[in-house]
């Protein structure tokens, strides 16, 4: 099917069958979002076998490269919002321009982080606090890692453009095959194989740029074969995407200094409520996979019907990715509370089992607003409304720092007030993100379809 002239068949499957259309749209952005992690964990069960220094090298590296990574996550982002609302306006001209721009934006930006990045690499290794072999290990690592970056952010933009043209398959069969190729190189580039001599972590390295490199030069010719680039590429909209990338860097530091401090504080408290905090939050953002699924799907049916001027269905969108949301946090904290002893046995040592039981259940409280806070945050992704969600990101985010100083770390029950804490920023941003929808708090561009 013909993204750019979906109206004439009969108009988006939303229309006809809302519920069932964004669950099918947004299944395979789930699985899309799986299947690093999993990789991941693969990745680090084979450079276990290496020894602790390699494991600790591959943790800096990859813990250096998703926060460089996520500095760049507006080219994904804003790049879905433009090219979905210009689907709904039926402007190929338009979506084609707006997805050259950010291609040749993530190109330039990924040749100037190696350029920029590449002579720190030492330094950002010794800021992480790895010495000696680890340091060594590690600085070799990113040193490979880097040459990556071009190929991540240029996919990071053309899934960004294919879930803008309501297109969630190809994103999917993209990362999935990557992700697979990587797990096959690993062991034959980390232990070698016939006359391919053994690299260690650096082998893991090699085997993640590849594959990186191949499913960018895949994801370009698909966006290519989908849309005619423009010749030419306005300032203002390079500069629109500068503006968006501000707003989104912004937000996103917060929620990284956030949850920075908050495990700072729970290690403060002492080794058994560091421990259950490691616990707690792991399985936490791993649940968070769900709801961004919904969230990533609402933003480009937000998007769409934004550009084709249904407000109408805008509302309705915008309920339905609520309502799954939350649904879905009720049902993951349902799971949580029915699993906690099978998450004590796994995840948690012993001593810590009664630190970890009364933050385990406060965090389970969170979910439906974890959910909510997702789910608007889509929502206004396909708005286009990044400065006012950069705005309650800020006034959340003062809110619990405030809170957390004011913790006494030396009390027995610090780390349920920490999730008691977390508790309360997720509700400020739901809240103010629900406001903005229902009834449209201050200059919202949807209140006109309320």
């Amino acid at each position: 099917m013909n993204e750019m002239k979906i109206h004439t068949s009969g108009g988006h499957p939303f229309l006809r069958s809302p519920h069932a259309a964004f669950l099918k749209m947004s299944l395979p952005v789930l699985i899309s979002l799986i299947a690093e992690p999993v990789t991941g964990l693969v990745d680090t069960a084979f450079v276990s076998r290496l020894g602790v220094f390699s494991l600790s090298a591959l943790g800096v590296g990859t813990m250096v490269l998703s926060g460089f990574f996520w500095i760049f996550n507006f080219l994904g982002i804003g790049t879905q919002t433009e090219v979905a609302q210009a689907l709904g306006k039926q402007d190929s001209g338009r979506a084609g321009q707006m997805a050259g721009l950010a291609l040749l934006l993530a190109a330039a930006l990924g040749i100037l982080s190696i350029l920029v990045f590449r002579p720190f690499v030492p330094a950002l290794s010794q800021l992480m606090g790895a010495s000696g072999d680890v340091h060594r290990l590690a600085v070799d690592y990113l040193s490979i890692r880097l040459f990556g970056a071009p190929a991540v952010l240029m996919m990071v933009a053309s899934f960004g453009i294919f879930r803008g043209l309501l297109d969630m398959k190809t994103p999917l069969y993209i990362a999935v095959s990557i992700n697979v190729l990587n797990v096959f190189m690993d062991p034959v580039l980390i232990f070698g194989w016939g006359r391919l001599p053994s690299m260690g972590v650096s082998g893991a390295a090699l085997a993640s740029v590849i594959s990186q490199w191949i499913g960018a030069f895949w994801a370009v010719a698909a966006v290519y074969r989908r849309l005619s680039f423009a010749g030419h590429f306005p300032l203002r909209d390079a500069r629109k995407f500068l503006v968006v990338g501000r707003d989104l860097f912004f937000r996103t530091g917060l929620i990284f200094l956030f949850l920075l401090l908050t495990t700072r504080a729970a290690t403060r408290a002492g080794a058994d409520a560091g421990a259950a905090h490691q616990a707690v939050r792991q399985v936490w953002l791993f649940t968070a996979l769900f709801l961004d699924a919904f969230a990533v799907t609402g933003q480009s049916l937000v998007g769409y019907f934004i550009g084709s001027g249904q407000m109408d269905t805008v509302r309705k969108a915008s309920t339905i990715v609520c309502v799954w949301s939350t649904a879905t946090g009720a049902a993951v904290a349902a799971a949580m509370w029915f699993s906690m002893d099978l998450a004590m046995a796994f995840l948690v040592p012993a001593r810590a089992a009664d630190v970890f039981i009364p933050a385990w259940k406060v965090a389970i409280l969170t979910q439906p607003l974890n959910a909510l806070a997702f789910a608007t945050d889509g929502i206004h992704w396909g708005t286009g409304d990044y400065r006012y969600l950069r705005n309650v990101m800020a006034l959340a985010s003062i809110t619990g720092f405030t809170a957390l100083h004011l913790l006494d770390t030396s009390a027995g029950n610090t780390l349920t007030h920490i999730w008691i804490v977390i508790a309360c920023w997720l509700s400020i941003r739901s809240v103010f993100g629900l406001l903005r929808i229902w009834p449209g708090i201050g200059n919202s561009p949807i209140k006109g379809c309320i």
